[in-house]
């Protein structure tokens, strides 16, 4: 395991496992082997147990008498956990994968901003307005697209004050974060700086209609851009594989 800055040896061998179960290195139903993994990772006991503990709390696993530490079925996993969404999508996503987190999206957001064209306040608006300034000034640079898109959207959900549907947004921001990722990696995306420009003057004036039709074009557009990356086989284009095979 190669140690990155920043980061303790707990939170690296956490990573490092996690991505291998979610990624099908370890697939459902296999066992783990805490002697292995020490070798393995080159970390002591008393990480790995700790790194197993918590894959366990997000039920990627579980200690069973006799059995050892088993990788559980995929419906077991906490899908929605911010880990397991990050690891799902750090290396070659599925176009699954990417498919249910569009949908999720195209559910979440349009609600959103319907509420948020209700409920703002100026402080909600001035936040939207900071990130729509950071996108226009990040021209090509695609981290700092993807950062400022993130806030963006961040403080849209915000903006509908309702705080289930904030808690949302680690959904939301993985989507993007992904799509961002692979679109603006591959330097081929529309300026999406015109449409967040008429969502945002959409929620000001108070327009749910209006801001929901905002939100419903930007996310057209954001498919769109995907969709183009993938058919010209851009650099950082997600995979189609399956994903990994679950037991019963």
């Amino acid at each position: 395991m190669v140690i990155q800055p920043g980061r303790g040896l707990h939170g690296q061998a956490l990573e490092e496992i996690g991505r291998r179960i979610v990624r099908g290195d370890y697939p459902p139903g296999s066992v783990l082997y805490p002697d292995q993994l020490e070798t393995d990772l080159g970390v002591s006991k008393t990480v790995v147990r700790e790194a197993l503990r918590v894959l366990a709390s997000k039920g990627l696993i579980e200690s069973r008498q006799k059995r050892g530490t088993m990788i559980r079925p995929r419906a077991h996993w906490n899908l929605l956990d911010s880990d397991l969404l990050r690891w799902q999508g750090s290396s070659s996503p599925t176009d699954s994968f990417l498919e249910d987190l569009a949908e999720v999206r195209s559910i979440v957001e349009p609600a959103g901003a319907r509420l948020a064209a209700v409920r703002r306040t100026e402080s909600d608006l001035a936040a939207m307005q900071k990130a729509l300034d950071a996108m226009a000034a990040a021209g090509t640079d695609a981290d700092a697209m993807v950062e400022a898109d993130l806030a963006f959207h961040r403080a849209l959900l915000d903006a509908a004050h309702n705080e289930l549907l904030s808690r949302m947004e680690v959904v939301i921001e993985a989507g993007l974060g992904i799509r961002d990722r692979i679109v603006h990696g591959a330097q081929h995306f529309s300026d999406s700086v015109p449409v967040h420009r008429e969502l945002l003057q959409a929620i000001e004036a108070g327009a749910p209609d209006a801001a929901a039709a905002a939100v419903e074009s930007l996310l057209a557009q954001a498919s769109e851009d995907l969709v183009a990356v993938k058919s010209q086989d851009l650099g950082g284009a997600p995979t189609t594989d399956a994903a990994p095979e679950e037991t019963p």
